[in-house]
């Protein structure tokens, strides 16, 4: 998997910078994670991305999962992270001015990887509602913003959705994280995503 070869991405390691105006920004209401929308200058210039928030200090089930799923990616460039779509993936739901994230985990990938886990652990799961739109799945992470945004589709395939695996607390802004990445204390694990028709 090393480079995205395995799930046709190839992202160049690189981080957060020119980040969008405080009205692009929302916390998440749990103050467990975190949804913007940024630049990576090495995608090319004026190249924005979205950058799904994931703290080491959220403990809500589906958290507590991507995070335990996280294990299963290889690393690419320095910093940067690959999971197959059937391991992680990600979904966008434009509704007229909210931009919505929907990270999603097959049930069969869950049980695998929590088969030697605590009894705790494995239950976790059974608290998650099933995606809508696949029974197979589970819904572990949905935040929302509103922005203009719309994700760019290449080759049909959206951008991808950077989950963002950080060890800050649920303030932690750009600034900091980008410090974080630097000391090698947070990562990016690159997630295949698809878009839902606009709503509104």
């Amino acid at each position: 998997m090393a480079g995205g070869t395995d799930n046709g991405l190839s992202v160049p390691c690189a981080w957060i910078a020119d980040m969008t105006k405080d009205d692009d920004i929302q916390q998440a209401p749990e103050g467990s994670a975190e949804l913007w929308i940024g630049a990576v200058p090495s995608l090319g210039p004026g190249g924005r991305d979205v950058f799904l928030g994931l703290g080491s200090h959220a403990d809500e089930p589906g958290a507590r999962l991507a995070r335990l799923l996280l294990d299963r990616g290889h690393e690419g460039e320095e910093g940067v992270f690959y999971l197959l779509p059937e391991d992680l993936a990600a979904r966008y739901e434009r509704t007229g001015d909210r931009l919505a994230v929907t990270l999603l985990a097959r049930r069969d990938v869950l049980a695998h990887s929590l088969r030697a886990r605590p009894e705790e652990e494995r239950v976790l799961p059974g608290a998650l509602p099933s995606d809508p739109l696949d029974a197979d799945r589970v819904v572990l992470l949905r935040r929302e913003l509103t922005t203009g945004f719309v994700p760019v589709e290449q080759g049909g395939e959206f951008q991808p959705v950077l989950l963002v695996d950080h060890s800050a607390g649920p303030g932690a802004g750009p600034e900091e994280l980008i410090a974080l990445f630097e000391e090698g204390e947070a990562g990016i694990a690159v997630l295949n995503a698809e878009l839902l028709p606009d709503r509104a």
